[in-house]
């Protein structure tokens, strides 16, 4: 079974899956975990090109056609102000839903998809106060990871029109 395959596994109900709480995609950029709520996630597709469009930021790789829809493709690397890295055979675009004014569609490149993970309410952690003007509001908040901590996004405000304008 591909990669790919595995991870769209994630994606398929489950009846073993813990009821309470609430599911996230953990993903990797870099040594980093990070998390979407699974609900979000439409699909996971192995990289492919994109058409470039021009005067767009520098994390907007371009659109796909994803079966007839036009869709926006963010490198999320680049959107996090992280260092920009080869895509290889474990980069994924994951499809999402995002709420906004409107519900529209994006992309977002990561370097590999993780797991599929249970997240009940008193293992979040709050983001800490950085005493600085930086801006953590599209971080829900961090979770134990193993020995790590694992981010997860609030895509509605990372993916925001207004944030990717």
């Amino acid at each position: 079974m591909s990669e790919l395959q595995q991870a769209n596994e994630f994606l398929e109900p489950r009846d073993s899956v813990e009821k309470s709480g609430d599911h996230y995609l953990s993903f990797m950029l870099g040594d980093e975990a990070y998390g979407v709520e699974i609900l979000r996630v439409q699909e996971i597709k192995a990289w492919q090109n994109v058409t470039l469009i021009p005067n767009t930021p520098d994390y907007v790789c371009g659109v796909l056609n994803l079966r007839g829809a036009i869709i926006p493709v963010v490198d999320l690397r680049r959107r996090l102000d992280m260092t920009p890295k080869p895509y290889i055979s474990t980069t994924v675009v994951i499809v999402l839903k995002v709420e906004g004014m409107t519900s529209r569609i994006v992309g977002i490149v990561v370097d590999a998809v993780s797991d599929a993970i249970n997240v009940t309410e008193d293992m979040i952690r709050p983001t800490p106060d950085f005493g600085t003007h930086l801006d953590t509001h599209y971080i829900k908040g961090l979770v134990p990871n193993d020995n790590n901590m694992m981010m997860l996004l609030n895509i509605d405000h990372l993916l925001s029109v207004e944030a990717l304008g």
